[in-house]
């Protein structure tokens, strides 16, 4: 197996790589500190094509791939996780299940602001009781004439309150036992956008529960065929566990950078702690766990390329990929910290920042409980 880049693959790392160096990274303690939304970051991000980037021409896309997309969302993530999962969340939750079930009418009014960055698009799967345990959706869609009229809640549901936020995909149960997908605009009769939580960590991204009272759409509105939402969110899950994987990757690299910087400079007895076998045994076994993640998304990542209506090999590497990233990034947050001694509790320091951010890595699009149910079962053991 060939883990070489393309040109256009290394050019999008590289060129992702000096954008979040130069304008992602000087940003991001305030970012975190005031909570903002980086939305010039996002303007500019749009106009490099990032949002676009797994997508064809036809609508705005770049006509990259899906590794590409990937080696951009490890990179921004490097930066700053919130500005990272703003785009994760916005491509492979917000436009993806657009693209891959929309009607030729949905994809062509919403495809070309969301992959140019100008509008942002959420996914509704989340409630206050279906989560791991989507299945138990609660929220009810039901057809009055020619209109939706949906009532239910959605938590946890990033870029759905920013004031480029365009709408969200929502899943609801459509009749007994059917789970069907619906797009929300924004601005719709009885949508309601609630506070945004009060976060540990991803403080540059934007998260809100949504409630839903009586809320009419078109119907028209269904996305894909009526009860195929289960099988549809499965599908865009895959995906984004992927990129998930890539974010993690990034933010595991982070740690590594911090820590390693750290290392040189700090001195003890009189010399450079990277002097000392239990620090760089640290360092060692952070260096090889990323690569380890790292080479385990692009190969996820080429797989969901090759078979994007998710196979259970692409399924089952996804969930690998996912797992494994996520608390790789947990392992290299904490071994960040306990490097920089009392420094690392110090939020003047961007370690505090990334072990607060890396936590959910292990819950969001799934947590690693259920990671491991998902390879059990493909692998024959549940």
């Amino acid at each position: 197996m060939d883990f070489q880049l393309t040109d256009e693959q290394a050019a999008v790392r590289e060129l992702c790589r000096d954008f979040a160096r130069e304008v992602v990274a000087p940003a991001a303690e305030k970012l975190d500190r005031e909570h903002e939304f980086p939305y010039d970051i996002v303007r500019r991000m749009g106009e490099m094509g990032l949002f676009g980037l797994p997508f064809g021409e036809q609508y705005g896309g770049a006509g990259g791939d899906f590794l590409a997309y990937c080696l951009a969302v490890e990179e921004i993530a490097r930066a700053d996780a919130g500005v990272g999962i703003t785009l994760e969340a916005a491509v492979s939750l917000g436009a993806a299940p657009i693209h891959d079930f929309g009607t030729e009418e949905q994809k062509s009014e919403l495809l070309p602001d969301l992959l140019a960055g100008r509008r942002l698009w959420a996914f509704g799967l989340t409630e206050p009781e279906a989560g791991s345990d989507a299945g138990a959706t609660r929220t009810r869609a039901e057809l009055s004439g020619t209109e939706w009229v949906i009532n239910g809640a959605k938590q946890f549901i990033t870029n759905s309150g920013t004031r480029i936020s365009a709408g969200v995909t929502i899943t609801a149960l459509t009749g007994p036992r059917e789970i069907s997908a619906i797009l929300v605009p924004a601005g719709s009769p009885g949508y309601h956008i609630l506070e945004p939580y009060r976060k540990l960590g991803w403080h540059s991204s934007d998260t809100h529960p949504l409630a839903f009272d009586g809320c009419r759409v078109p119907e028209a509105n269904l996305l894909g065929k009526r009860g195929g939402g289960y099988g549809q969110f499965l599908h865009t899950l895959t995906g984004g566990r992927i990129a998930i994987g890539a974010h993690s990757v990034g933010l595991a690299q982070a740690c590594l950078d911090a820590a390693l910087a750290y290392a040189q400079e700090r001195k003890a007895f009189g010399k450079a702690i990277t002097q000392f076998q239990a620090v760089q045994f640290k360092l060692a076994d952070m260096a090889m766990e990323i690569e380890l993640a790292r080479t385990l998304v692009w190969r996820a990542a080429t797989g969901y390329m090759r078979a994007p209506e998710s196979s259970g090999e692409v399924r089952k590497l996804a969930a690998m990929a996912k797992l494994y990233a996520s608390e790789t990034a947990k392992r290299c947050a904490d071994q960040a910290v306990q490097i920089h001694g009392g420094y690392g509790f110090i939020e003047d320091y961007p370690v505090a920042r990334y072990w607060r951010d890396v936590k959910i890595n292990e819950i969001g699009e799934g947590t690693s409980e259920v990671q491991r149910m998902l390879i059990a079962r493909e692998i024959g053991a549940g």
